[in-house]
């Protein structure tokens, strides 16, 4: 943690660290609605309240900064669940044949 206040890295990393979070939450939320459908938002709203607490609870700056990040992405999840589900009825995204949509 010294050697990236030392070089002003830490923005850097944050930066990197949140493109990176943002991006893995893309497939999670298009394979979440192709197996499980919206009935998995609460899920991503636990682990987001779970992300929240933990970056509340650590004095680490870095690990604060990527724990709201991650909890946030979490949290703007269950939207996008949602909204997936529009891109699938539109077409734009495959449907699980093997999945009921009238069931979500």
């Amino acid at each position: 943690m010294e050697f990236l206040a030392t070089y002003h890295l830490l923005g850097l990393v944050i930066g990197i660290a949140t493109f990176l979070i943002i991006g893995l939450f893309h497939p999670i939320v298009v394979k979440a609605e192709y197996y499980w459908g919206t009935r998995c938002w609460w899920i991503f709203l636990v682990v987001g309240i779970g992300g929240i607490i933990g970056s509340l609870c650590t004095g680490n700056t870095l690990l604060a900064a990527l724990l709201g990040v991650f909890a946030f992405s979490s949290l703007w999840t269950i939207k996008e669940l949602f909204e997936q589900r529009e891109r699938v009825r539109k077409g734009w995204f495959p449907s699980n044949p093997k999945r009921q949509a009238k069931h979500e």
